[in-house]
């Protein structure tokens, strides 16, 4: 238990750690293209064209930021092996907390009382899921399940990635729901991958969870990617930590026999829902005033950068 719960504030480190500097990365591609007056950077709905996310992708900030992405996948995925998916999956999604102490510094972005008292209450039910976490269950699931995560998951994908470029420049909190759902799939995948404990190539090639983890995964940090690039980090981050947290916590009591300990059911709920909701007020608080970001436009120059993004 002690160890999947340092591992799994490792990736959360991770994972808040490189949101921001993504969101770094992207706003700086975004600034670019509008000083440049790029007509290819947007699509026709006013959402971020497949080639100016790639532009965003290949800035130093979101390179680094994307290595520590997969650093904290590797240590999410130890994390979903060794705790009930509730816990792990919910520490995981602190890393919103970290998201906005580190933007602060890097984003120019002030925390307020509210916020502060929000991040407080994220760790207090961190807390409280600690406490009432019992044993994971095993995870042993029938294959045909296994594709109907994949099926899932591609329609996740494909179908959110069509309707975010639809919506375009109003599909940020969407986005960043979709690759919290995508990231939550991951999760799951993760958890019932056959081959791994004992290892046995054929039977871990062979297990459709496999593609669907590499689906959810790269999927949810394109959608990740497009939701920082038109809309706040923060709010972002909270929808991302709805989707990876609720369905996965629900699918891991409900279908994988994840369990709290006797006589703790309803602090684990009411850990899981403070959890969450904490999460969400960092955002709802945090959403930054137009223009306090280090190098966002003026007034003059905002409609310029909207057109472009």
């Amino acid at each position: 238990m002690i160890i999947g719960l340092l591992t799994a504030v490792a990736a959360s480190a991770c994972y808040g750690t490189g949101s921001v500097l993504q969101a770094v990365g992207s706003r700086k591609s975004a600034r670019r293209e509008a000083a440049e007056a790029s007509t290819t950077g947007v699509t026709q709905h006013g959402g971020p064209s497949l080639s100016s996310t790639a532009k965003a992708a290949v800035t130093w900030e979101f390179m680094v930021g994307t290595v520590l992405d997969f650093i904290g996948f590797g240590l999410g995925a130890l994390a979903a092996r060794l705790l009930p998916l509730f816990l792990s999956q919910t520490v995981i999604s602190a890393n919103l907390v970290i998201t906005a102490v580190l933007s602060i510094k890097l984003l120019g972005i002030r925390l307020s009382r509210a916020e502060w008292s929000s991040i407080a209450v994220v760790c207090g039910a961190l807390v409280l899921l600690a406490t009432a976490a019992g044993p994971e269950g095993s995870g042993h699931t029938p294959i045909a399940a296994h594709w109907w995560l994949l099926v899932a998951s591609v329609v996740l994908i494909g179908g959110g990635t069509l309707i975010v470029r639809v919506l375009g420049g109003r599909a940020a909190i969407l986005a960043g729901l979709l690759s919290g759902l995508g990231f939550g799939a991951l999760g799951v995948g993760v958890r019932v991958l056959n081959g791994v404990a004992p290892f046995h190539l054929p039977s871990l090639l062979g297990d459709p969870a496999l593609y669907a983890i590499l689906v959810a995964g790269l999927g949810g940090m394109y959608l990740h990617t497009v939701a920082l690039q038109i809309g706040s980090v923060n709010g972002a981050t909270a929808a991302l930590v709805v989707g990876e947290t609720v369905v996965p916590g629900i699918l891991g009591v409900l279908w994988l026999g994840d369990s709290s300990r006797p006589g703790f059911a309803w602090v684990a709920a009411l850990g899981f829902v403070v959890a969450v909701a904490g999460a969400v007020a960092v955002a709802w608080f945090g959403e930054p005033e137009p223009g306090t970001e280090p190098g966002a436009p003026s007034a003059g120059e905002a409609k310029t950068e909207v057109t472009a993004r």
